[in-house]
This record gives structure tokens, C-alpha cells and sequence, in this order.
């Protein structure tokens, strides 16, 4: 941000001056809030949630940035299910603004206020979803993704071009391919398999060469090669 001159290098300082980290998960024994963002991976986080439980207070509220993941499975690692609850950032999180707040079964409404209230005090838009696989936005946007890796496929397109129809035609800032090459093709493959599984609807089955590229390493800018080389 600071290369775009978007703050000063001042401005900059006090933000990181306002950051700790640790190693150390006891560090977290008397928070009364915290936000998970492990990998995208159910018993990664799962494992994670169960030594927090033991950690943190029986009051402190547990949020999981989990952008597809089943609130309810998640809070079962846990003795605090109406204490648990989803608060998606999309990505990147410090230019975009919305939240996705989810709720699990047993998630209280007071819980929920509470993210939602936060959410604003951050300077960001809270929706309110329920407990359904891929939430509202990956629900939405992954198999739009999805749909345009299978047209590339079918020589309908090329990825340039699909990627201008809905950059200039949808007024997308990032065409899908652009767009799954910067949150990781991997990821892309798990939320699809997410939304198979949990609705067993064929129009969620993952592309065949989303799931090719995955094997072949090719996920995105963090490998430096995906749908484009970087």
C-alpha cells in the first residue's frame, strides 16, 4: 500500500506496531474474540479449535474465517456451539469489504450481533448467511468460476477472452481465470468438491481440467504458474 501511495510509510509503522505474534497458542488465554484463518482443511481446523477450547474462556467467542467449510462441524470440536461462529473476509481483507457472518445451528443470536457489530466497527458490510454449503458467495461465484474453466475446455473461449467478457462485459475488476489464479486453484477444487458433496447436484461437479491443473502443481500466483504464468 505504501508502494501505491495509498498511506505513508508513518501510518504503516503504526499499523504493524499494533500486531503480535507468537507460536505460542496460550497467548490467546484471555481473549475475549478471535478469528481463525488456517488452511482450508476441516480436521486442520478442527484440531486447532480443540486446543483453543481448552485455552480460552468458556465466554470467548470463536469465529472461522472458512470460506465453505460447515459451521456445524466445526463447532463440534468444541463445548461452545452457540459461542461459534463463521466471519468469512473476503480476500484480499484489507481493500475488501465484505463479511459473510455465518451462523451454525446452535450459534445465539447474540453471537451473531456481535460479529455483525464488529464487522461495521471495522469499516466493513456484514451479510447474514445460514449454514449451507459455499455460504452465499462461494455458492455463487465458485461455480461461475467453475462454468468458465469448463467453456475454456470446450474451446468456447479463450481464457483472455472469457476473462474480458466479464471483466468488460460483467464489470468483474478479475476475470475467473485471473480471479482462481489469485485465490489458488486448489482452493477453488476444495470448495467445488464442498458444494458436490453437500448438494450431490451435478452442476457443482469440478471441472475435469480444474481438477488436472491441481495435480499438476499448477495453482495459481502462489506457485507462479496456474490458468497464467506469473
Amino acid at each position: 500500500m505504501i508502494e501505491k501511495q495509498k498511506i505513508g510509510v508513518s501510518a504503516a509503522q503504526e499499523t504493524l506496531g499494533r500486531i503480535k505474534t507468537s507460536g505460542d497458542l496460550k497467548i490467546l488465554k484471555d481473549v475475549e474474540f478471535l478469528v481463525e484463518a488456517v488452511s482450508e482443511a476441516l480436521e486442520i481446523k478442527g484440531a486447532l479449535f480443540q486446543k483453543l477450547d481448552r485455552i480460552c474462556p468458556a465466554e470467548t467467542v470463536f469465529a472461522t474465517n472458512t470460506s465453505s467449510l460447515p459451521i456445524r462441524k466445526l463447532a463440534l470440536f468444541t463445548d461452545r456451539p452457540i459461542h461459534f461462529v463463521g466471519m468469512h473476509f473476503m480476500n484480499p481483507p484489507p481493500v475488501m469489504k465484505l463479511v459473510e457472518v455465518i451462523r451454525g445451528n446452535l450459534t445465539s443470536e447474540e453471537t451473531v450481533q456481535l460479529v455483525v457489530n464488529l464487522s461495521r466497527k471495522l469499516g466493513k458490510t456484514p451479510v447474514q448467511a445460514n449454514d449451507y454449503p459455499g455460504f452465499i458467495a462461494n455458492r455463487i461465484l465458485m461455480p461461475m468460476i467453475n462454468e468458465a474453466i469448463c467453456a475454456f475446455e470446450q474451446g468456447v473461449g479463450s481464457k483472455e477472452d472469457i476473462d474480458t467478457v466479464m471483466k468488460v462485459g460483467m464489470n468483474h475488476p478479475m476475470g475467473p481465470f485471473e480471479l482462481a489464479d489469485f485465490i489458488g486453484l486448489d482452493v477453488c477444487l476444495a470448495i467445488m468438491r464442498i458444494l458436490y458433496d453437500g448438494f450431490q447436484d451435478p452442476k457443482y461437479r469440478p471441472s475435469p481440467l480444474l481438477e488436472k491443473m491441481v495435480e499438476l502443481g499448477r495453482l495459481g500466483r502462489k506457485t507462479k504458474k496456474g490458468f497464467y504464468d506469473y
